[in-house]
């Protein structure tokens, strides 16, 4: 999945929005690669320099004792019934990003390689607004616990052939030479209290950059669980009818929109 372009414009955006009739709110999942927003992009407010005192955390850093699940790039807290999926290139085998899914909610994550003296979420949150806009949904760029974030909504064709939305929230952090973008669907895009858990999760995520060269924006890929008890192969379409992201089975993206996550062979972990 490419999320970003290198240079300037690039993607990451994911979960929907349009006029229309509102899909069901548990169908509000799922997100994204992309673009900018639809605020004109001179005019978004810059990110203050994030304090990271509480999380996230580089690996060199003086980092809280407890349990975390290796997953290479990232080490994520151990929470009691969330369950992991993990994205995979088809072509490359590569591990692209981790969803965190708690109580219906879903939060996705990935690291990316960013410059040692400034920081990109600015440039990439004015990308994934811009990308939004052109999808014809829409951005509002907000503060937010970790800083700037961004509220999308972007376009969705419902099983019934109707055209509905489905909200999503964009949070980043720029860390020593990486980023951290997280995108949160379900309940949690649009519930504050429904948001903390996921939020708890993003917040004490420790980021392994790693000491090699890189080029900005170069994802920082993922490794497997090393102990992979209990990971099953997660299926298309699970038993309750919804698909795996979170939307009723047969939801599809409307027309001319793009797919903003085309998922490759999936793990689940129950914890």
């Amino acid at each position: 999945m490419a999320l970003f372009r290198r240079g300037a414009k690039g993607r990451t955006a994911q979960d929907e929005t349009t006029g229309g009739v509102d899909a069901p709110e548990d169908t509000a999942d799922r997100a994204a690669d992309a673009g900018t927003t639809d605020v004109v992009a001179d005019d978004a407010p810059s990110s203050p320099v994030p304090d990271r005192s509480a999380g996230p955390w580089d690996a060199q850093e003086d980092v809280p004792a407890g349990p975390r699940v290796d997953l290479g790039a990232l080490r994520l807290p151990g929470v009691h019934g969330m369950e992991l999926r993990m994205e995979i290139d088809k072509k490359s085998g590569t591990v692209t990003a981790v969803g965190v899914t708690l109580d219906g909610s879903t939060l996705q994550m990935q690291a990316f390689a960013a410059p040692r003296s400034d920081g990109i979420w600015d440039e990439i949150r004015a990308e994934i607004g811009e990308s939004v806009a052109k999808q014809g949904g829409a951005v509002d760029d907000v503060p937010g616990p970790f800083g700037r974030e961004l509220l999308a909504r972007l376009p969705v064709r419902t099983p019934e052939g109707r055209t509905g939305h489905r909200p999503a929230r964009f949070v980043g952090v720029d860390g020593p030479r990486w980023f951290l973008r997280g995108v949160i669907t379900g309940r949690a895009a649009v519930d504050e209290a429904a948001a903390a858990q996921l939020e708890d999760v993003f917040r004490r995520t420790v980021v392994v950059r790693g000491t090699e060269a890189r080029a900005p924006r170069d994802l920082l890929a993922l490794t497997l669980p090393s102990d992979q008890k209990g990971i099953t192969p997660q299926p298309g379409t699970p038993a309750d009818g919804t698909a795996a992201d979170g939307a009723p089975a047969g939801a599809t993206p409307a027309p001319g929109e793009f797919d903003p996550l085309t998922r490759g062979p999936e793990i689940t972990e129950i914890r």
